[in-house]
């Protein structure tokens, strides 16, 4: 008796979607999409416009006609899983903005189609997971971002009555002090333009500066870093055991398949020697 089992012949549209997802497709999308790009970018010369701006015009709708062919694509191989991902989503929205006019009330769409160029996105692996790390980073870094206002508020107070009647422009009230603090935030002409003038009427308020500095500009912007790359290792690691547990099932069906093959050959060797 034949126990051979004929295996289930792929659908067309699993066929489909097995081929817009192969690196081919994806590698020649990745490709249209910097071209993309690049005409976007030489559309705003007015002299390279005057001369070839037909067809810098034409490449940019045929760059369309292919985005909006490669969403057609996956919506039928894909159907209602399609919007499963936020990718995906993404991308639609992305190719459905360029759809919209670009004149009357529209025409500051027309700025927005470099928007596509943010597909890369969603077809680079690495571009994808470190997007993806810095979203699942978002929880911590928002107790990061309470902690930093905390820090913001308490030496805009202190700033605000220590310095505020000597340097109103700098410190007159808590909205100028805060935006002071900012600018010493980001060590951007602090000490010629604030720390000075009031460690020179305030010959200890050097302290003030300082301890601010240390606090915000190196400790708590570094815990924003640490908290990123913690996260993205976390994402590493778990890709890791995602591929290794995949690699280890199929291992497992092929270690099936053998047994079973050799269960077979077994049973139709006794049935040779029986005869």
């Amino acid at each position: 008796m034949d126990t051979t089992q004929t295996l289930p012949t792929p659908s067309l549209r699993q066929r489909l979607a097995r081929w817009i997802d192969s690196p081919r497709v994806q590698n020649a999308i990745i490709a249209i999409i910097v071209l993309n790009a690049i005409t976007l970018g030489l559309e705003t010369s007015n002299r390279i416009m005057a001369t070839a701006g037909g067809l810098i015009t034409a490449i940019e709708q045929v760059v369309l006609a292919i985005f909006v062919v490669e969403i057609l694509l996956k919506l039928v191989a894909f159907g209602p899983r399609f919007f499963r991902s936020g990718w995906n989503i993404f991308d639609f929205a992305i190719v459905g903005i360029a759809l919209m006019p670009a004149t009357g009330p529209f025409a500051i769409l027309r700025a927005l189609r470099i928007l596509r160029v943010l597909r890369l996105l969603t077809k680079i692996d690495r571009l994808r997971h470190i997007i993806e790390s810095l979203l699942k980073a978002i929880p911590s870094i928002g107790w990061i971002v309470f902690l930093l206002l905390m820090v913001f508020y308490i030496f805009g107070v202190m700033g605000t009555q220590l310095f505020g009647e000597s340097f109103p422009e700098h410190f007159g009230h808590l909205g100028r002090t805060l935006y002071s603090l900012f600018q010493i935030m980001t060590l951007e002409s602090w000490s010629q333009g604030i720390g000075r003038p009031v460690m020179a009427v305030y010959p200890f308020a050097w302290v003030y500066f300082i301890s601010y500095i240390l606090i915000t500009a190196f400790v708590v912007l570094n815990l924003f870093i640490g908290i990123i790359v913690s996260t993205m290792q976390e994402k590493h690691y778990e890709e890791e055991a995602q591929r290794t547990a995949e690699i280890e099932e199929k291992a497992h069906k092929e270690r099936e398949e053998m047994v079973s093959l050799m269960r077979e050959m077994n049973e139709r060797l006794r049935r040779l020697e029986e005869r």
